[in-house]
């Protein structure tokens, strides 16, 4: 199998992977709440459901990510963090208690840590100019799996049967539906998916590849050249053009033998090279600098912001407009759609202008989204036609500012952190983000019946992260950009 075509199966995985994870959430999501309540779980217990999901992935990111630096092999990562999303699954379809329902979310989420070694590795076998854009594809990857789930949710709704000693109804159903679907993607991991070398290896190997074809093409003009000089050449050679020739010939070595010694591109990372990862580096150089602090920041408020939203939308829709499984599927698959447009006018953008603009235009319709709620969904006005206008308006607001600040702050991250430990620190940035998605829902779930506090705090939270932004802008840059900045500037 060529490289191109190994290189293509593997991100189509590393795609599904992604589809995967977004259908999950949009099974389990809208009929959680329900499900919960036919277990005589108290409120809260819905943000406490959401946020152990978060809580494991929190802990699992990190040590995945320095997993993935260490050995450089992503493949088997990923078939390892899998089962962890198999039986999680599995213990969800079981549904005998609430305390069962929580620990199957800890559980999967432990499998959900394994972005950060993902995140990694398309770091490191992606070109910076081209990060972006294959970061903003595989979120939107996750978006359309939001889309779809709410489908299967339509016809997972439906199942009324027993499997064994399990009932399968329409709230245990999703945990089987993913438990299969995470079984063939193992299938699919061991068969498609490759360690593909970093880019700096492959560049190696295409300029090896072109020095051997220009060597090749050299020495066969040599040979012809050789051949012509033949053909005139006299019967009785002097000795002095003889040892001269020789001379110079002893004296420079075979150019095969002088290629033999270049270590191969795609040899596997040695066990000095692996140990060496880690040798300088330092956690307080490299996270607590101005600009990661800002990426952080954003990483831990669109995720609170986020959540708090998504875990207070259907107890309000419940309560303003009497939705079920049913509408609630059909608005998510609805938010879905905006999402994957917005990711995909990213995908576009980011060719054209820097993360930084993007982040800017992220998070300005955030601020406005959240003013939005705050005046009008913290205390609904008018009859249901404005009421339900006015949700929409605040909520898709919000989400489509979201394909923003992900995508710009995530390639931003990778570009100003260490390529070595790439997923390491993509586990700190993931373990930053499930923090905010723990907080965020227990957040909201204790203050639905106070929306001004709840909306209140989420509107601080982003005018702060706007003003470090406006503050720190000149250093949301690559180093090497900002180097040739400040060479400028100190020209001038």
């Amino acid at each position: 199998m060529d490289n191109r075509r190994e290189r293509r199966l593997t991100f189509i995985t590393i795609g599904l992977i992604f589809l995967l994870s977004g259908v999950e959430y949009a099974v389990i999501l809208p009929t959680i709440w329900r499900f919960l309540q036919t277990l005589d779980a108290a409120p809260y217990f819905l943000g406490l459901v959401l946020s152990a999901f978060s809580l494991s992935g929190l802990l699992s990111g990190p040590l995945f990510g320095h997993w993935s630096d260490r050995t450089r092999s992503t493949k088997k990562i990923i078939l390892f963090a899998n089962i962890f999303e198999i039986v999680g699954n599995f213990m969800y379809l079981m549904g005998y208690s609430k305390w069962l329902l929580l620990s199957s979310r800890l559980v999967a989420g432990i499998g959900a840590g394994v972005s950060s070694s993902i995140f990694g590795f398309l770091t490191r076998s992606t070109a910076p100019e081209d990060r972006a854009t294959v970061f903003a594809a595989f979120m939107a990857c996750r978006q359309a799996g939001l889309v779809i789930g709410p489908a299967f949710n339509i016809f997972l709704r439906l199942c009324d049967f027993h499997l064994g000693p399990f009932v399968i109804n329409k709230y245990t159903a999703p945990g089987l539906f993913m438990c299969l679907l995470w079984i063939l993607l193992q299938f699919v991991v061991v068969f498609l998916t490759v360690d593909l070398p970093p880019v700096e290896k492959r560049k190696a190997r295409d300029s090896m590849t072109r020095k051997n074809q220009e060597e090749e093409n050299e020495k066969s003009l040599v040979e012809d050249e050789e051949d012509s000089n033949e053909e005139g050449k006299p019967l009785i050679v002097s000795q002095e053009l003889m040892g001269s020739y020789g001379s110079v010939m002893a004296s420079s070595p075979p150019r095969n033998t002088t290629l033999n010694q270049n270590p191969s591109p795609d040899s596997p990372v040695s066990p000095a090279e692996s140990s060496g990862v880690f040798k300088n580096f330092s956690i307080s150089r490299e996270f607590l600098r101005e600009e990661v602090i800002v990426l952080l920041a954003a990483q831990f408020v669109t995720f609170f912001n986020q959540t708090a939203l998504e875990t207070m939308v259907t107890p309000l829709t419940q309560k303003y407009f009497n939705f079920g499984e049913l509408e609630n599927s059909v608005m998510y698959f609805l938010g879905g759609v905006v999402v994957i447009a917005g990711f995909l006018f990213v995908r576009w953008l980011s060719r054209h202008v820097t993360e930084r603009v993007i982040l800017a235009i992220g998070l300005c319709m955030c601020n406005i989204s959240c003013v939005w709620c705050l005046i009008f969904l913290a205390k609904p006005l008018g009859g249901f036609a404005w009421q339900l206008t006015e949700f929409i308006i605040g909520v898709f607001l919000q989400i489509l500012g979201l394909p923003f600040v992900s995508v710009a702050q995530v390639s931003l991250f990778s570009k100003i952190t260490a390529e070595k430990t790439q997923g390491f620190s993509q586990g700190i940035r993931r373990s930053v983000g499930g923090l905010a998605t723990i907080l965020g829902p227990l957040w909201a779930g204790g203050l639905t019946e106070n929306m001004y506090v709840m909306m209140g705090m989420m509107t601080v939270l982003l005018v702060l992260l706007t003003m470090m932004l406006v503050y720190s802008y000149s250093r949301l840059v690559e180093p090497a950009a900002q180097e040739q900045m400040d060479n400028s500037e100190n020209f001038n």
